[in-house]
């Protein structure tokens, strides 16, 4: 399982990448992609915090940074390469400086070689490399109820999104994270980055939930490896592939919280059960919302395998966009309040 924005590439690339197909659909475009949603999900978790929970998160943190600044940061992180010597470097684009715009917290060298070492560390802690960037993500078929790791479910393993976010929160509660071991976080403020921002990963449903088409574009529970769309990113919408359509946050929303999320928030119910649980708990719902997520939409094979791709139509692209604006705004909300009530449980 891979997808084109999980494959190693540097994320300098990647944003070049999304940048110029935005560019192409709307020359006048006010917003990019990712790392605006993820510090949206931060700001609210910030103003979510309860008064001890939000003194654990500055003594982490340090002088200067909230869950808003760091929540892009293992996005980041992937701007790490390794090369033919072995060494690691954090790469920079001299000709797009604007692509560090949401990097720009960790530019001091003590930052800097924060991300190369936590890079290094989980380079090849797992068979996919570099293996930190498969923390991000599963590709679990929306025919699926729940997720639910002991079915051993097609898109899941033991590097994948619910996996390392239990092991961030077991950090952050001074337990060990069980095995298998496929995380190497040095401390409490890698831990508290990398849940920060897979906590808004969580509540993206393409980060989650995934649709398999056979050759004639019929969705599957799974086929073969040619059936996988990679949460979308093998489904082209124009000059766009779909995922990243869902990356891309409502511009009006800017990059931080605003009133309308903050009540939708503060209206999201308590999760139950233990807190190791949770993760999986809201994977299971995302699921069920990117079934929603590619409601109405009908596909067609436009290469074959190895090269798999296909295109998209909607029975009504108005109303989907509508339906697609009101998700991102809910799960955005939703993202942020569970964010604090994860550190709120951890640090009550």
């Amino acid at each position: 399982m891979f997808h084109l924005d999980r494959m190693g590439l540097p994320m300098l690339l990647r944003m070049a990448f999304v940048l110029t197909c935005l560019v192409i659909l709307n020359p006048s475009a006010a917003s990019a992609w990712g790392f605006e949603g993820h510090r949206v999900v931060g700001s609210i978790a910030d103003k979510l915090l309860k008064p001890n929970a939000k003194q654990q998160v500055q003594k982490i943190l340090g002088e200067g940074l909230d869950l808003r600044k760091v929540a892009p940061w293992p996005d980041c992180v992937k701007s790490v390469a390794r090369h033919d010597d072995g060494s690691f470097h954090y790469e920079i684009n001299p000709e797009h400086l604007e692509f560090e715009v949401p990097c720009t917290p960790f530019n001091s060298a003590e930052e800097r070689a924060r991300m190369v070492n936590y890079a290094e560390r989980n380079w090849f802690t797992c068979s996919d490399v570099p293996c930190h960037n498969t923390f991000h993500f599963m590709d679990v078929p929306i025919q699926q109820n729940r997720f639910d790791r002991s079915l051993h479910q097609v898109g899941t393993n033991d590097h994948d999104l619910v996996a390392a976010t239990g092991a961030a929160i077991a950090v952050l509660s001074d337990k060990p994270i069980l095995p298998p071991f496929p995380f190497a976080l040095k401390d409490k403020k890698d831990a508290l980055m990398l849940l920060a921002h897979l906590v808004g990963d969580l509540h993206q449903p393409l980060h989650v939930g995934s649709v398999y088409l056979d050759e004639n574009g019929k969705r599957v529970d799974p086929g073969g490896p040619e059936t996988e769309t990679a949460g979308a990113n093998f489904i082209q919408d124009q000059n766009i592939n779909l995922h990243h359509e869902w990356d891309d946050i409502p511009t009006d929303l800017g990059d931080a919280s605003t009133r309308e999320l903050m009540e939708t928030a503060r209206a999201t119910p308590q999760t139950e059960g233990p807190v190791a649980d949770w993760p999986s708990i809201w994977a299971s719902e995302s699921i069920l919302v990117a079934r929603d997520a590619f409601a109405g939409l009908t596909f067609q094979r436009t290469e074959p395998p190895p090269k798999v791709q296909w295109t998209v139509a909607f029975d009504d692209h108005p109303a989907y966009l509508r339906s697609m604006d009101a998700i991102k705004r809910k799960q955005l909300a939703k993202g942020g309040a569970r964010l604090a009530e994860i550190l709120n449980a951890i640090w009550p």
